[in-house]
């Protein structure tokens, strides 16, 4: 079963840093672009950063300066780094990866406490 799974998720202070890691099964195949996106209770899902095979990133305006999108093709691997965290950005946070096939993860929980 082809699957992205999300860890790294977790309640932190502000100011705090999180690392999020997105790891996907050996058999999804080639990956185009991988992304982060977030999820706020009572809020649409918004993308947060995203980065294509050859390492072109793009980050979402709130994010920008404080959020770093990296991916480790050996490990099949994408991660976010993420400092100087604000309350905002408390949020579920979803994996996502286009290839031949969209996959998305479960989302893992970013808890940002002031």
């Amino acid at each position: 079963q082809v699957q992205l799974v999300e860890s790294g998720g977790g309640l932190v202070q502000v100011g705090g840093s999180l690392r999020l890691s997105c790891a996907a099964s050996r058999n999804i195949g080639r990956i185009d672009l991988w992304a982060w996106y977030r999820q706020a209770p009572g809020k649409q899902r918004d993308l947060v950063a995203s980065i294509t095979s050859d390492h072109r990133t793009v980050y979402a305006d709130a994010v920008t300066g404080r959020f770093t999108i990296s991916r480790d093709k050996g490990k099949n691997t994408m991660y976010l780094q993420m400092n100087s965290l604000k309350p905002e950005d408390t949020a579920v946070y979803f994996c996502a990866s286009w290839g031949i096939r969209n996959y998305w993860g479960q989302g893992t929980q970013v808890t940002v406490s002031s």
